[in-house]
């Protein structure tokens, strides 16, 4: 596709150029972000910061086209979001994007295994189930593969979700809060599990985080106050 060499060309996966998002509340209308702008390059990791409220969950989520700006554009891979239809949005983050969550979003009735081979189930692939072993191998949980998430601790249901998201190779993943629901131990690491998996795989890798240890260990982080960015930076020490 013509939209997708040339955001290869330039290294810029993801452009928001000028994003507002704004709400009609009861009392008048809501602004949740205003003018945003950020480019995200290939293989890079990019943090999300801010406090609660600032708007950080609303823009991964304009980012990853579940939902459109008010105002402004944004860029997936050379497409432009806001003009594709929810299907076509919908197709573009199936072969792009993977999605992490503060709350696991398994099935409870399908086991580890059965989760992570279901994205590639619903795409029709015969390999399914190989490439999920090889996916929860990744993630250091062979043994536990037919265990279902009730019998999985919380740490354990992340790295299944982890896998999950990686199982079809994308070339970006979302993480919303992925270490907000753990203890400071598992979450460091999930951290390490997610950033090993960016390393290796040059899977580009944006994330929300309240924590500044965490957004540390990306190459850079924009800091959102009251839906404006008021502090992109790259950080200059890197311990991947």
């Amino acid at each position: 596709m013509s939209g997708s060499a040339s955001a290869s060309s330039n290294g810029v996966l993801l452009d928001a150029i000028d994003v507002s998002k704004s709400v009609q509340g009861p009392e008048g209308r809501l602004d949740i972000l205003t003018d945003v702008s950020l480019q995200v390059r290939e293989g890079e990791s990019f943090a999300i910061v801010g406090a609660s409220g600032s708007g950080k969950t609303t823009l991964l989520g304009l980012l990853a086209g579940l939902d459109t700006p008010s105002r402004g554009r944004i860029s997936l891979d050379g497409h432009a979001l806001e003009t594709l239809d929810e299907e076509a949005r919908a197709d573009l983050r199936r072969r792009l994007v993977g999605f992490v969550f503060q709350s696991f979003h398994l099935l409870p009735a399908l086991t580890a295994e059965e989760n992570v081979m279901l994205p590639l189930e619903l795409e029709g692939r015969d390999d399914a189930r190989t490439r999920a072993r090889e996916a929860l191998e990744a993630v250091e949980l062979a043994t536990r593969r037919r265990h279902y998430p009730a019998q999985l601790s919380g740490g354990e249901q992340q790295r299944v979700a982890i896998a999950r998201a990686f199982v079809h190779r994308p070339r970006l993943l979302f993480a919303d809060e992925p270490t907000g629901n753990l203890d400071q131990r598992t979450g460091h690491h999930i951290s390490d599990l997610m950033f090993s998996l960016n390393h290796d795989h040059r899977t580009t890798l944006v994330l929300v985080t309240h924590d500044p240890k965490l957004a540390a260990r990306c190459t850079r982080q924009v800091e959102l106050d009251n839906g404006r960015v008021i502090a992109p930076r790259a950080n200059a020490a890197v311990a991947q």
